[in-house]
Parts: structure tokens; C-alpha cells; sequence
């Protein structure tokens, strides 16, 4: 049955519910605070949340839930019901402003980075009300903010929308300049493509590495990977197909706009990009639609990868994050608008303000948007050919990165004649050829009216990057609107000055070329442009004087939260070190080594058997050595990483045990990875205790 699209955003406590529901002036008021950033009125917060159960209860619901992001990369919430004992021992109904306003869950069970003790418990949780409640199985979620009993912050969205405003303050200033006198609130918007994996589920659960670990810690590479090209863009599988319009479904009933869906390059890899919104808003449709995938794959005997590198040798996943800054009525920033060497236009002139300020930002802060994509899966994706590299550059496009040398050297701003497509093929309508060519080798591109992050890795919340970019380009955005409100001469030649300076002190940051080759890498270097190349580095580019002065002045974190987080970053790379490490340990004690071991008994008996009926066969005794090699490496391996592995115990600061990951672990997980993927090869398939990459990859 084909879905009733009047029904999309059916679960969502949304602009037409509220409406519909709440006084007009307790609509007014409600609506002020959501356009306008600014708090609720505690006197309205009885009506709407008497409005907001009775509308859930409507749909469903039981419960309510103060939903929130705490700094696992997942979400949280306790469960409450709307019931209210009475003397009579009958129950009512009953949901407070309080309660909807405010919550109050365990703050010492989530990662605190040192903010909070075991015995320090209290923490709150408090309405944000940009963000629209939903109902799911039978639960009201009310999206929520999460801090400590101190006052700091303790998850992703409170530094999210911090930034927001400051984003909002700075980009209005410069509007103003330019004559926009109508616009209330300038918007981070974002649309984040989601890259996913989806197995049978049956061969998933015959995986201890993908169940514990979301990616396969062993596997032979198979004779048929990616190199077809033929899985991008292809004919999708009906059982995928089933499940990506059940997806859809879903998530249309949660007022989340997925908008495409199509096979991506690795087998059995997908994706999903919705409509863009509001920054804090599409945070939070990114975390549903996540949550929802797996659950809609589980019901279809599917299982959903979201780690950046389940595969090897097969391309990762990332989370491709399109920010861009549109004005509440709806004019976006980006828009360059039509570019006529003629007659230069206000609008021409504060696109190219923006683009100084964006590239002025993601030089000077390189680093720290670097740091907002580290998580260990991405270091096993970033720079492998198949994503960008880990260093931070900005790809414009010829054109454009010609129109601002020529602007900087007072020349005239001259967009060319990007030609026409197809005007030699006469069934086919001629298409105007766009301003630059997309180049997905860089970690962030201009695409047209937004710059596409590519970094972000898929199992990540895209919160981190997204007020990371929002700070250090409102620096940059304050900086100008200080030079533009008091310009040396007029307003044109002052903006002719910031292109000139941004070009000449922070050109270095825009590569226009192929991001994958060494020759790359050796540029940057010559450039001096930071490679962070694994977590642990880039974790601590939070902590660096410049990054916290940035976030500091701004208010989006302070010394002891950006201090709190790079100590989280670290401490959950250890642990993802140290699970995956136990994990092949185990795998191999308990299944490869055993296997490796029976099969090798079984061809040494097949060999005797033969050798005593009067045959020497060579092939085969050659093949009982190579196992009893294989035995060999793998016990060698495994003994090396076990012995390594128990060296954490030892008292090590947060930064060593990460490096001790990084430096002694990793290069021993490799070597055992190694020995057991080349005995694989040596063993029957039938005597192989876990499904191969063909079995994961191909039989969706």
C-alpha cells in the first residue's frame, strides 16, 4: 500500500498540532521562543504541556521520555508514565510544565571526562523546543538539553546550540551591512548523508567482531570486491528495497525528509540523504534515523553496519555533512546569485564576505575541525583512498578560486561563460553547465550554495562538527563586520581588501586537486597545513590554547569542558582498542585457532593414509606445512597481543593508554589479523567457523 504523504509527520508534536491545540496567545509565545532562540515563559509551560500529553496520549503513548544526546555518539532517556496515583486507588492523567520542562537523570553513568564523580549523581535535562517532540512506541520523546550539577555541559546538543547563536548574532550583523533589513535569525543548516552496510542477519550473528564491535576484525579479501563498479547507483536488491521503503516510511511518520536512497560503491553498502533544516534539527533526525535503521533492518532479518570500516578492502562509511547559513526567511548565504561583471551586486559582495570568512575559519582552525570527526573507526577510513585525506583542505573550484585571485589583485569579479551540456545532441533539452565541477576527494567542498564535510564519520553525531564550524566562522564573520561597519573607504573596496587577505593569508587552505595522492600529502607538508593522520592526535586539538580561546570567547565550551571532551575522546579510543583487541583473542582461542588446528589434523591424516597406501603426494604434504605454519604465526600473534594487551593494567594517564593503543596494540591486532586471514585461505570453507567476506558481502 502506497503511503498517504498527508500523513508525513503524523507522530510529530509539530507547528500545525501546536497550533491546533494551544491558545493563540500561548501559540505566540511558544513560537517566539523557538524563532527567536530564547527561553520559554514558565507561565505557559502547563498549557502546552497539558496540550502535548493529551496529543501523545492520542497516539498512543504511555510515557515521556526527555531525550538526549550524552557524549556517546548515541542517545538516551528514562521513561516515565503520565499516570497520577488518586486516594481512591484510581489514576489520572497528568503532565506538568515542570516535567516537561525539566528532568533529572543519573549524571555519573554517562562520560563526563572527569566533570563529575561516581558519588557526584545529579544531573538535568531541560526542554529544547526548537526541536519538535515525537511520539515512538508509545513514548513522548522531548528533545532535551543535558548538563551536570555544576552548570557544564554533558552532551552534544548544549554546545550545539550555543553555537547557533553566536553563528546567528554575527551573520546578522553582516546582512544588515548589506542592506537585509527584514531577517530575524540567520540558521546553520545541514543535510547529513548516511552511509550504511546492511548483512543478512543470520550470517551477522555468526560474527562475534560485528556484534561486538560493528566491523569484521578478520576476513580474507574475496575474489570479487568493488572493482566491477557495478554496486554504485545499480539496481537495488528487492529485500534492500523493502527495507529502504519501510525505512522511509518511518521515518516520514517522524517528520524526518529523506529524500535519497541508492546503492553505494562497496557491496551491500547504501545510503540515505534527507531535505536539509536547522542544524540542531537535523542533529536530531540524524540520531533518529539511525536508531531507526537498525531497527528496521532487525525487522527485516537484516542487520545495519553504521562503522566507518566494517570491511576491508572495501570502501568505508562516512556521514557526508552539508552545511550552509540561510536567513529565516529563507535567503541562503551561500547563493553567490547571478555574477555579472557589469554590474557587481550587494548580493555578489556578501557572498563573497562569507566565503573569506569560511575560509579564513577552516585554515586558522584546521586542526579543531579535524578533531570533530575523530573517533577510532574513522582512522581506519580517512586517507585510504576512498575517503578524504585527514588533512583539512577547501575545494572551490577553478572558476571560483579564480574569480577571488582576480578580485585580491583588483581585478574585476568575472564569473566566465561556464558553457552549455548536450547542445549537440538534438533529442536531448541543452543544460547550462553548473559554476564548478564536484570533487569528492576533499574533506570540505563548495557544491553550489553549501560546503560538503565529508570527514564526519557514519556512526558519529554530526553535533560535534557542526559547532565547531559555527564558531570559528562567526569569528571570522565578527572580525569582518567590525572592518565592514568602519570601512577605511567605501564598502566595496573594503571587501576587495578582505578577499585580497584571506587570498594571501589563508589561500594555502584551498586545493582544487585530487586529495588521495601522496603528492597531496607532500604539499600540505610544504604548506604547513596540519595531517593528524589517528584520533589520538586529533583529540587534542580541543585542548590547544588556540581552540579553547576560540570556544571560550564565544561561550560554546569552557577550558573545562573542551578539557572534559578531549579526555572522553581518548579514554573511548582505549576502550574501543582494548574491546576489539579481547574480541580477536577470543574469536581466535575459541574458533579460528581450533579451526586452523582440526583442519591441519584432518589433511596430516589424509597424507598418512596415502603415504601408507604407497603414494607420496607432495601437494599435499605441502599444504599440511603451510598449515602448520599458519598454527604457528596465529599462536606467535596471539601470545604477542595477549601479553601487550595485559600492560594497560598498569597505572597509565588517559593520553598514554591512548597512545599505548595506538603505538603497541594496533600494529599487534594487525599482525594477528594477518596470520588468520592468510590461513583462511588454507582452509576449506566447510571447516571455516565464521561466514567469509563473499557470504557477508553478497548475500543480501
Amino acid at each position: 500500500m502506497a503511503f498517504d504523504f498527508a500523513s508525513f509527520g503524523c507522530m510529530v508534536f509539530d507547528d500545525r498540532e501546536m497550533k491546533k491545540r494551544l491558545p493563540d496567545g500561548i501559540y505566540d509565545c511558544l513560537k517566539q521562543s523557538i524563532h527567536e532562540g530564547e527561553s520559554l515563559h514558565p507561565e505557559i509551560a502547563d498549557t502546552v504541556a497539558e496540550a502535548m500529553m493529551n496529543w501523545a496520549v492520542e497516539k498512543g503513548a504511555t510515557h515521556y521520555t526527555h531525550w538526549f544526546q550524552p557524549m556517546t555518539s548515541i542517545t538516551a532517556g528514562k521513561h516515565d508514565s503520565f499516570i497520577a496515583p488518586q486516594k481512591d486507588g484510581s489514576v489520572l492523567l497528568h503532565f506538568s510544565g515542570k516535567e516537561l520542562i525539566k528532568g533529572e537523570p543519573d549524571a555519573s553513568s554517562f562520560p563526563s571526562g572527569g566533570l563529575r564523580n561516581t558519588f557526584e549523581a545529579r544531573g538535568y535535562t531541560t526542554w529544547d523546543c526548537t526541536s519538535p517532540a515525537f511520539v515512538r512506541d508509545g513514548t513522548l520523546y522531548i528533545p532535551t538539553a543535558f548538563c551536570s550539577y555544576t552548570g557544564e555541559a554533558l552532551d552534544m546538543k548544549t554546545p550545539l546550540l550555543r553555537s547557533m547563536s553566536v553563528i546567528s548574532e554575527q551573520a546578522l550583523r553582516l546582512i544588515r551591512l548589506f542592506g537585509n533589513t527584514t531577517s530575524r535569525r540567520v540558521n546553520a543548516t545541514v543535510g547529513a548523508e548516511q552511509e550504511y552496510f546492511l548483512l543478512d542477519r543470520r550470517m551477522y550473528e555468526k560474527r562475534l567482531d560485528l556484534k561486538i564491535c560493528g566491523r569484521t576484525l578478520f576476513g580474507a579479501r574475496p575474489p570479487k570486491g568493488q572493482e566491477m563498479d557495478d554496486h554504485y547507483f545499480g539496481r537495488i536488491r528487492l529485500r534492500v528495497a523493502e527495507f529502504m521503503q519501510q525505512l522511509d516510511e518511518e521515518l516520514w511518520k517522524l517528520g524526518v525528509t529523506a529524500k535519497t536512497k541508492h546503492n553505494e560503491a562497496a557491496p551491500a553498502q547504501h545510503e540515505l540523504a534527507p531535505i536539509f533544516d536547522t542544524v540542531n534539527v537535523s542533529t536530531d533526525h540524524n540520531q533518529l534515523t539511525m536508531e531507526i535503521m537498525r531497527i528496521v533492518a532487525k525487522k527485516n532479518g537484516l542487520a545495519c553496519l553504521l562503522h566507518e570500516k566494517p570491511f576491508a578492502n572495501v570502501n568505508g562509511s562516512g556521514k557526508h555533512n552539508n552545511w550552509s547559513l540561510s536567513t529565516d526567511d529563507g535567503r541562503n548565504l551561500l547563493d553567490p546569485g547571478k555574477l555579472d561583471p557589469r554590474q557587481v551586486t550587494y548580493e555578489n559582495l556578501q557572498f563573497f564576505v562569507v566565503l573569506c570568512a569560511i575560509i579564513s575559519a577552516v585554515d586558522k582552525h584546521a586542526d579543531l575541525l579535524r578533531m570533530s570527526a575523530a573517533v577510532a573507526g574513522n582512522d581506519h577510513r580517512l586517507g585510504m583512498s576512498e575517503a578524504p585525506p585527514t588533512i583539512i583542505s577547501i575545494f572551490l573550484g577553478e572558476q571560483l578560486t579564480s574569480m577571488l585571485e582576480r578580485a585580491a589583485q583588483g581585478g574585476g569579479i568575472d564569473s566566465g561563460s561556464c558553457g552549455a551540456l548536450f547542445d549537440d545532441v538534438a533529442v536531448l533539452p541543452t543544460l547550462q553547465r553548473d559554476d564548478s565541477d564536484r570533487n569528492r576527494t576533499s574533506p570540505f567542498a563548495f557544491t553550489g550554495n553549501k560546503f560538503e564535510f565529508r570527514t564526519v564519520g557514519s556512526s558519529a553525531s554530526i553535533a560535534t562538527a557542526n559547532y565547531v564550524l559555527n564558531t570559528i566562522v562567526a569569528e571570522s564573520l565578527e572580525e569582518f563586520c567590525g572592518r565592514l561597519e568602519n570601512p577605511k573607504n567605501s564598502l566595496d573596496d573594503e571587501v576587495r581588501a578582505i578577499i585580497a587577505e584571506t587570498m594571501r593569508e589563508h589561500g594555502r587552505i584551498i586545493y582544487n586537486g585530487n586529495n588521495y595522492t601522496q603528492e597531496w600529502v607532500e604539499e600540505a607538508k610544504r604548506r604547513g597545513l596540519p595531517n593528524l593522520t589517528n584520533t589520538v592526535d586529533a583529540s587534542r586539538a580541543i585542548v590547544s590554547e588556540e581552540s579553547i580561546r576560540v570556544l571560550e570567547k564565544y561561550r560554546v565550551l569552557s577550558r573545562v569542558e573542551c578539557e572534559s571532551r578531549c579526555e572522553i575522546k581518548l579514554e573511548n579510543y582505549s576502550k574501543v582498542i582494548t574491546i576489539e583487541a579481547k574480541t580477536m583473542l577470543e574469536m581466535v582461542e575459541r574458533q579460528y585457532l581450533p579451526a586452523v588446528i582440526s583442519y591441519a589434523g584432518r589433511c596430516a591424516d589424509s597424507y598418512n593414509a596415502l603415504k601408507a597406501a604407497g603414494v607420496e603426494n607432495r601437494s599435499l604434504h605441502s599444504l599440511v606445512e603451510k598449515l602448520s605454519q599458519n598454527i604457528s604465526e596465529i599462536s606467535g600473534a596471539y601470545d604477542a597481543l595477549e601479553a601487550t594487551l595485559c600492560q594497560l593494567q598498569s597505572p597509565l594517564s588517559t593520553l598514554e593508554n591512548a597512545q599505548f593503543c595506538r603505538d603497541r596494540i594496533c600494529p599487534l591486532m594487525q599482525k594477528l589479523r594477518l596470520a588468520v586471514d592468510t590461513a583462511e585461505i588454507n582452509v576449506a570453507e566447510e571447516s571455516w567457523p565464521t561466514p567469509n567476506y563473499t557470504d557477508l558481502l553478497h548475500r543480501v
